[in-house]
């Protein structure tokens, strides 16, 4: 089936039009007409090539929200009409240890991205949501909650559950201590999560205007993180540091803050830690650097459910497809509060 999106046809030309073929349906399969898609800060890192893997043309998007309108013959948890979601990745083995456990961001031979990765049976490459139309085995489906709005939920599929997975995998609840580094698209995720968990919630940044905003998203405290004197006070006192910064940071004034057994846990930067890591706050505090990538497919679930139930979604600034190029630029500005998302009916102008 050919569909109309926007690609990158190389690291430094804009996103335009192409048209493409979608691979044919198999039985376990939906075919998912695109509503919204989220603009994630990997859109543009993986559009430009910032990695060194990315696989053109490129049709980016795993914040995808849309509509069923076709089943194979074996696919039986959801019918046509229903509104459905798709996240960061759309297969894996099935079979290993973490995928057994739910855990197939972790698969042993590697989770297929929803765009930019291949295909496990024909090796194709994955495009994205960016485009008309997406078509995904129904076990990597994910369920909107009645009454949700689908336009703040787009971003869930990513932010949402970047940001839940560590909340739940480090045992967030009533009365944690959870400090976020960061008010960007999954900052302002981790502090409306960590919020209605429970939790005593502190933002760390380094802008004073950003105040207002980060006690409207969930934050009881902000530690301005370029004070010592600020810092001070805070020392010895987070459980849980979600450390959302995209781009090399130095790690080591944060790590004092952690309590006995505290963790600061990376879930935006991908490289190396600038400067390094000093061993004597974590050898004194048995403290851990660590990291967790996305979710699970039921853990997806679980985070959207919860959502549902607590009124949760993101802060978004709608966009048409035709100025996603400019989006790019404002990205990387930080010039959005606090995720683009494109409604993709504009794509048919």
């Amino acid at each position: 089936m050919k569909v109309l999106g926007y690609a990158a046809q190389n690291a430094t030309t804009p996103l335009a039009p192409w048209t493409f073929e979608r691979r044919a349906m198999r039985p376990d399969d939906v075919e998912i007409e695109i509503l919204y898609c989220g603009v994630c800060h990997s859109d543009l890192h993986q559009a430009r090539d910032d990695w060194g893997f990315s696989q053109f043309p490129l049709v980016p998007g795993h914040e995808i929200i849309g509509r069923i309108t076709a089943a194979g013959d074996k696919a039986s948890k959801f019918k046509a009409g229903e509104l459905m979601g798709v996240g960061c990745m759309v297969d894996s083995c099935r079979e290993c240890s973490p995928c057994s456990h739910g855990l197939e961001q972790y698969c042993e031979e590697g989770n297929i991205q929803t765009y930019n990765g291949r295909d496990r049976f024909d090796s194709q490459t994955t495009y994205g949501g960016y485009s008309q139309s997406i078509t995904v085995s129904e076990d990597f489906v994910l369920r909107m909650p009645e009454g949700m709005d689908l336009k703040g939920a787009a971003p869930l599929l990513c932010a949402g559950i970047t940001t839940w997975s560590p909340l739940r995998h480090w045992k967030v609840t009533k009365g944690s201590k959870v400090a976020v580094i960061g008010l960007g698209g999954l900052g302002h995720m981790a502090l409306k999560l960590a919020h209605a968990m429970g939790a005593e919630v502190t933002l760390f940044t380094r802008s004073p205007g950003k105040e207002a905003d980060a006690r409207r998203l969930g934050a009881h405290h902000v530690i301005l993180s370029t004070r010592p004197e600020q810092m001070e006070t805070v020392k010895s006192t987070f459980d849980l540091i979600i450390d959302t910064v995209p781009y090399e940071h130095d790690i080591n004034p944060y790590m004092p803050t952690l309590t006995l057994d505290g963790t600061l846990v990376f879930v935006g930067l991908l490289g190396d830690v600038t400067p390094p890591v000093s061993t004597l706050p974590l050898i004194l505090g048995r403290r851990t650097v660590s990291g967790s990538c996305i979710g699970g497919i039921a853990e997806t679930q679980e985070m959207l459910d919860f959502c549902g139930e607590h009124g949760i979604t993101a802060d978004v600034e709608m966009i048409d497809i035709q100025n996603i190029n400019h989006a790019f630029e404002r990205m990387e500005k930080s010039d959005v509060k606090y995720r683009f998302v494109i409604d993709m009916g504009t794509l048919k102008a």
